[in-house]
């Protein structure tokens, strides 16, 4: 996966994309998620997809990476944060973190993120900021605003 992810990154950040999240699902479906790097507020559009499956469907072959089926597609509003650096973009947001090991009870937290370190994020739950390694992070997403 990390080799897959590493051609993917190199060919989407070549575009002027940034490199999201990467699903490799069955029956060799490859789903890759783009934005905008460093834009909060800038939406990818279907020509965005289109010009970097484009390029996909020309890198991957050569790097001798199979697939049946190639999928590129926004974040969306519920956006995965994995980074230091999409946590800081996003601080004041809020965020839904879920934790490998409970801590004080809980996996599950939903506050506003105040920002990251490069090895641990700070979330304000509620009043109180809790600082969460990331090494104990299962997943976070941005809450969508409706």
């Amino acid at each position: 996966m990390a080799a897959v992810e590493q051609v993917l990154e190199a060919a989407v950040t070549a575009l002027g994309y940034e490199l999201v999240d990467v699903e490799l699902g069955s029956r060799g479906r490859l789903r890759v998620f783009i934005d905008h790097p460093a834009e909060k507020n800038a939406s990818i559009t279907l020509d965005d997809c289109e010009l970097v499956t484009r390029q996909l469907q020309r890198v991957l072959p050569v790097e001798g990476i199979d697939y049946e089926r190639l999928e590129v597609s926004s974040p969306g509003l519920d956006r995965v944060l994995k980074k230091p650096a999409d946590f800081r973009r996003f601080a004041g947001e809020q965020a839904d973190v879920r934790l490998r090991v409970p801590l004080e009870g809980r996996r599950r937290f939903i506050g506003v993120v105040k920002g990251a370190s490069e090895d641990a994020l700070e979330l304000d739950v509620e009043g109180t900021v809790h600082r969460f390694p990331f090494a104990n992070l299962d997943k976070a997403r941005l809450v969508p605003k409706l």
